[in-house]
């Protein structure tokens, strides 16, 4: 009798194996390169290696707009009216937001526990470094805000991948075949069907996760002497770790209040996910394969169709907890006494100005420099976090999976919940 066939596969055959394999051979390479060969080809040797990691993100990206977009639409067409999709919505936006201002406190409360800027002493950090990303703080405005909601063409959107622009139209589309009803059934089906095919790409797509991973990991290893960061930036990175355990520790809690037992569950389904957005540091990475998890969960597809895009967009948990850490970490670095007061004003600015930033390439550090701008407080003091912010990153897009996961899984209960509810009283 032949036992092979009751072997269960390897943990390291399988894709969380491939690329926990990949970080660690990354670094190694990474580490060997930059203390081995000289800061110019390491240099040349980072920007190379970092092209798999482009290619894996690019890959990604070309799928979350039709992704989205078939979704959404067949999502709202299956739920019906406007009334369900504002239902939903609201519940949607109670989350977001809520869970927004724990993490923008969490961040404010440790800085100022710690004090990880007091007493700091850089004098090495060029603060030329920091001009890519304040140059980009004008684009912080109500106007802003307004043109990332409101596409001026569908078409455009799709193109640049403008989830909240996307969801938008959708939206429209969506009700609009809602209550054509039977008329449209054809189009409602073949964008369904559109949306399997998709989400069929996706496994093809996992495929070179590893790869990315590995280039990424390398490339700033190889520029990076972690040795020299760990030490300079100590109590900066040790404080921002305790801020981020406590966040994760904060909505795991919450999770097992609201799942219960199937916590459990959800964790190990989103494992996969969670490590490709940490060793990648983009959350948007690992979009179309958490969407496919969460319907493996049992959310229904309607759910996760719907909550994920706004869930990019307007809930960003390890981002929102870095930005309060790293704007005050920055005052107190200058020595500005920073009141209550004004760093709760502070993070009511943070708390709306974040939304409108869905897509721009390091949203956090543009977010942090303008509301420095605003408070008085040098932009040029972003340059003081620079070094060590690709580290931070790994953990806040974690995070950000880890809330948006949680927040779908915990909307998709709500609603199955008032559906057994309905069919109770019909009945």
């Amino acid at each position: 009798m032949d036992n092979n066939t009751d072997k269960k596969p390897s943990f390291f055959s399988g894709l969380t194996g491939q690329i926990l394999i990949a970080m660690v051979l990354g670094a190694i390479l990474g580490i060997i390169i930059h203390n081995y060969i000289s800061p110019e080809d390491a240099a040349a040797f980072s920007k190379k290696i970092n092209i798999l990691a482009t290619i894996f993100i690019r890959l990604v990206q070309m799928i979350i707009s039709p992704l989205v977009f078939t979704t959404l639409v067949v999502g709202i067409a299956k739920l019906g009216d406007i009334k369900a999709v504002g239902r939903i919505g609201g519940k949607a936006m109670g989350w977001f937001f809520t869970a927004s201002f724990v993490s923008l406190l969490l961040g404010m409360f440790f800085v100022n526990i710690l004090e990880p800027g007091v007493g700091l002493n850089l004098p090495s950090i060029d603060l030329s470094s920091a001009s890519e990303v304040t140059a980009k703080t004008q684009n912080i405005s109500f106007e802003n805000f307004i043109e990332h909601i409101v596409p001026k063409s569908i078409f455009e959107a799709l193109a640049t991948n403008e989830i909240l622009q996307i969801v938008i139209f959708s939206i429209f589309f969506g009700l609009a075949a809602a209550s054509l009803g039977d008329y449209v059934k054809p189009v409602t089906n073949a964008l369904e069907k559109m949306s399997h095919i998709v989400l069929k790409m996706v496994n093809y797509v996992m495929k070179f996760a590893p790869i990315g991973v590995f280039g990424a990991i390398a490339g700033v290893f190889a520029v990076r002497d972690f040795q020299e960061l760990a030490i300079t930036y100590f109590k900066f990175f040790g404080s921002f770790l305790i801020g981020i355990s406590s966040l994760w520790v904060v909505l795991i809690l919450v999770g097992y209040i609201f799942l219960k037992s199937r916590m459990t569950v959800l964790l190990k389904r989103i494992v996969s996910p969670l490590i490709i957005a940490f060793g990648t540091t983009s959350s948007e990475a690992v979009f179309p394969k958490l969407t496919e998890e969460l319907e493996r969960f049992g959310v229904k597809d309607r759910i996760v169709s719907f909550m994920l895009p706004l869930g990019y967009s307007f809930n960003l948990d390890g981002s929102m907890m870095y930005m309060t850490f790293a704007s005050i970490f920055i005052a107190q670095a200058y020595g500005i006494d920073l009141d209550i007061g004004t760093q709760m004003t502070m993070l009511l600015v943070l708390m709306l100005t974040s939304k409108g930033i869905a897509g721009v390439p390091r949203a956090s550090l543009v977010v942090v420099a303008a509301t420095c701008g605003m408070f008085d407080i040098p932009i040029e003091g972003i340059a003081l976090i620079l070094p060590i912010d690709h580290f931070c990153d790994m953990f806040r897009s974690a995070t950000n999976v880890l809330g948006n996961a949680l927040a779908t899984s915990v909307v998709g209960q709500w609603e199955e919940t008032k559906g057994s509810e309905t069919v109770s009283i019909e009945s």
